[in-house]
């Protein structure tokens, strides 16, 4: 399954590594790819991971979701 999600607070490539490598780190997540500009991140996952994790795991890193 994959996600997009609108994340703000990104202003450049070593926030989408951030937001990645927090993503990378839940249970299920099969690839991340997060952009700045477009303001969006993409989580591919297993069907039991829940949407509250990831977003958690976002705004654990320091960003919100739009």
């Amino acid at each position: 399954m994959v996600r997009t999600i609108t994340v703000t607070g990104m202003s450049c490539e070593g926030c989408e590594q951030n937001i990645e490598e927090s993503l990378q780190e839940l249970d299920g997540v099969i690839q991340v790819s997060a952009d700045h500009e477009s303001e969006s991140v993409e989580v591919g996952t297993d069907d039991d991971v829940r949407e509250n994790d990831i977003h958690a795991a976002i705004k654990d890193a320091g960003y919100q979701v739009a």
